[in-house]
């Protein structure tokens, strides 16, 4: 490769696993890490002192690594990333397996290296990732790509504004299915619990359902989102 070394010091990788060094602490794990890039010690130091304040791991920095949550290690894998304050910042699935709380204070703290000018390239199962985090998106299938534009484009394009969602009591969903194609929706999925239909007005829909004499268990009304595009493009079989 032509001029390695300086387009690795423009690149942060968040690997998928993290490759943390256990048996070191927090703050030397970002320390040694620096020195792969050849940068001066004074520099490394300080920018683990900055790095551990933006992913809020300041008071444990002299911690080992290993007792750590899941939450604090991918801040750390995170945190390890930019040492060498990289233009494009590459992510791996950066959430996986991370709680709520935890994968909200990474993607805040995501958010806010966006709003810096680093360019971030992430994969992600995370409908709900993809569209606080991502500009523009490719759907991919069977390593294919199945669309790309940005969220409100995609949803636009392969979803409709709203979607009613439907239950009803067991053994009566067949007799509705087939009373509610009457209602021409501009699109039905059934489940195995529920009925997806997508309208341009969720409400309206919802009041013609009433009106033809078919009364669900539950009702809601809500918007189109990514996991709608993305179930729609690739189909809801599991894929190995």
């Amino acid at each position: 490769m032509r001029d390695g070394p300086a387009i690795r010091s423009r690149l942060g990788v968040v690997p998928q696993e993290d490759t943390l060094d256990n048996e070191l602490t927090v703050r030397e794990n970002l320390l040694v890490y620096g020195r792969y890039f050849g940068l001066p010690r004074k520099l490394i130091n300080e920018r683990t002192d900055q790095l551990l304040d933006f992913v809020q791991l300041t008071e444990r920095g002299n911690d080992q690594v290993d007792p750590l949550s899941g939450g604090m290690k991918r801040r750390l894998t995170i945190a390890r990333s930019l040492i060498n304050d990289p233009d494009i910042l590459i992510l791996d699935e950066p959430t996986t397996g991370l709680d709520p709380q935890a994968r909200h204070i990474v993607w805040d703290r995501l958010f806010s290296l966006k709003q810096r000018g680093v360019t971030l390239i992430l994969t992600t199962h995370y409908m709900d990732e993809a569209e606080q985090l991502c500009d523009r998106l490719v759907v991919m299938d069977h390593g294919t790509i199945a669309a790309e534009g940005t969220p409100r484009e995609l949803i636009a394009r392969y979803s409709t504004p709203e979607v009613l969602e439907l239950r009803f009591a067991p053994g009566t969903q067949e007799d509705a299915v087939e009373k509610i194609k009457d209602l021409s929706p501009e699109r039905m999925e059934v489940t195995a619990d529920r009925l997806l239909l997508y309208a341009a007005d969720g409400d309206d829909f919802l009041a013609r359902v009433h009106q033809a004499g078919i009364e669900p268990l539950t009702e809601l009304v809500r918007r189109s989102t990514l996991e709608d595009v993305f179930l729609h493009l690739t189909g809801r079989t599991l894929i190995d």
